[in-house]
């Protein structure tokens, strides 16, 4: 009997602001309010293996994610990029480790870490800082990071997952990727890649991250085995029919992703 394999879960597949916008009567701002299957938190995953969980990113809808789990503490997490969105939870993360007593591991390129040193001085007290440059080793997983293209934003980094059998990307925020920076995401069983529009119509110069069919096109250079798209704004409705390749699917709330090469089948 073949057993359990890790699995990434998505607990949240919003953009920067989250679906619905609070002052938006659109369709799919409305669906969110109802039923909401379009509801987005702030992007945001957990790695779930043998070894025990593993965030990534620790965004402002830190909390509810938590309860989602039903988790009381948190170890370690791995943070892309220190805007808002994706670490604006530390703080309540820090007062967790506070009150359980166990310090939290936080892993971040070297950059990132100083600028969370910068605005949040005081978290150190609660959480352990490891600088991710390097690699990280977590269970059976090697994990590394590049430094990618966030457009107008600056920019952002993607982590690659690696074990003998498989091999994923998460990376949320990116466009205009370079040649190193594909070369980082081939071979890959699963990517995880950021698209707030199916087709973003404001001038490419001015955009931080793909919309899905420039995505697409990313997608045929790459040849991921399986894709899905996250950090999506209100531009996106769950409920259209998007002529997206079978490979091709758009993250939810609570999506769980095997990672393991018999869900290919």
């Amino acid at each position: 009997m073949r057993t359990a394999s890790d699995t990434l879960h998505i607990l949240g597949n919003g953009d920067s602001m989250g679906v619905p916008r609070v002052y938006c009567d659109c369709a799919v701002c409305s669906e969110a309010r109802l039923t909401g299957r379009n509801r987005r938190l702030r992007s945001a995953a957990y790695l779930d293996t043998e070894a025990g969980g593993l965030w990534i990113d620790i965004g402002p809808d830190w909390a509810e994610q938590m309860e989602t789990l039903g988790r009381r503490s948190m170890p370690a997490a791995l943070l892309t990029h220190a805007h808002y969105d994706h670490m604006a939870g530390l703080p309540e993360w820090a007062d967790c480790c506070r009150w359980t007593c166990e310090k939290g591991v936080l892993y971040a390129p070297r950059e990132v870490l100083a600028l969370v040193r910068d605005r949040y001085p005081w978290l150190e007290s609660h959480l352990l800082y490891r600088e991710a440059d390097d690699g990280v080793r977590f269970g059976d997983w090697t994990i590394r990071t590049r430094k990618v293209c966030h457009g107008k934003n600056g920019y952002s980094y993607a982590y690659r997952f690696d074990k003998p059998d498989f091999a994923f990307v998460y990376c949320p925020d990116a466009i205009n990727l370079s040649a190193e920076e594909k070369d980082f995401m081939l071979g890959l069983d699963v990517l995880v890649l950021g698209t707030s529009y199916y087709r973003e119509e404001f001038a490419f110069h001015t955009r931080s991250v793909y919309d899905m069919t420039e995505a697409l096109d990313l997608a045929k250079e790459l040849e991921p085995k399986r894709l899905y798209f996250t950090h999506m704004s209100h531009g996106v409705d769950v409920r259209e029919a998007y002529p997206l390749p079978a490979y091709v699917r758009l993250t939810e709330r609570g999506m769980r992703i095997p990672l393991d090469r018999a869900a290919d089948q």
